[in-house]
């Protein structure tokens, strides 16, 4: 009698992210800025001049979205509900007026962060690596943020219009169904390790951001 084969249950994708980038993740959220921003310690022109950071590498962030549609294996991990540049731009145009764009500052590290993003194009591993780091921490760290903004900067809904998702009625629904069209990408090996890499370079690149907000801010 011969024994059955036993063959290794391939771990998904974005159980392999999640799982890889724990450390990142939390070192992200006890960034200095972060902290002291959620804690009320900071003022509003802190949460403006993040706003102004995101707004940079979202525009990067949605071009690569418009790029990857050359590669039709990615088709299913570009979501309209998840677009972010408009809404930033209403919430600049709150903060900063309607002279929003004279007034904002772009730092060194958003510079490099939305150069990197532009840089990997329609790269769909390093797309998909991008896409998970943003839209994911939107959809679920980012509601806690805008609890706290609401709370200790007396900001209503305008001004956390990037914290709103619409389009989107139940979140855990939607992060469940991104999920599953991250964990059905047709990656190679190669291009799995890839989309690892290059989430830990994005978590690095994003607590960059964060430093150079601290200089100035905290």
């Amino acid at each position: 009698m011969s024994l059955p084969v036993e063959h290794e249950v391939p771990v998904p994708l974005s159980a392999l992210l999640r799982q890889s980038t724990r450390a990142e993740h939390d070192a992200a959220n006890s960034e200095r800025f972060i902290e002291e921003l959620m804690a009320g310690a900071l003022n509003r022109a802190a949460y403006a001049d993040l706003s102004a950071q995101l707004l940079v590498v979202y525009e990067a962030l949605e071009e690569a979205s418009a790029a990857l549609h050359a590669d039709q294996r990615g088709v299913g991990l570009v979501f309209e509900e998840l677009t972010r540049v408009p809404a930033i731009e209403r919430d600049l145009a709150f903060l900063y007026g309607q002279s929003w764009r004279e007034e904002i500052r772009i730092l060194p590290a958003t510079r490099e962060y939305a150069d990197r993003v532009r840089e990997i194009g329609g790269s769909l591993p390093h797309y998909a690596a991008h896409s998970y780091t943003r839209y994911l921490g939107d959809l679920s760290g980012g509601q806690i943020v805008k609890r706290m903004m609401k709370q200790h900067y007396d900001l209503d809904d305008e001004g956390l219009a990037f914290y709103t998702f619409p389009d989107i009625p139940k979140v855990k629904v939607f992060k469940d169904a991104y999920r599953n069209e991250l964990d059905q990408l047709d990656l190679t090996e190669d291009e799995v390790t890839a989309a690892l890499a290059e989430t830990h370079h994005a978590f690095h690149l994003n607590r960059a951001v964060f430093t150079e907000l601290a200089a100035i801010h905290c």
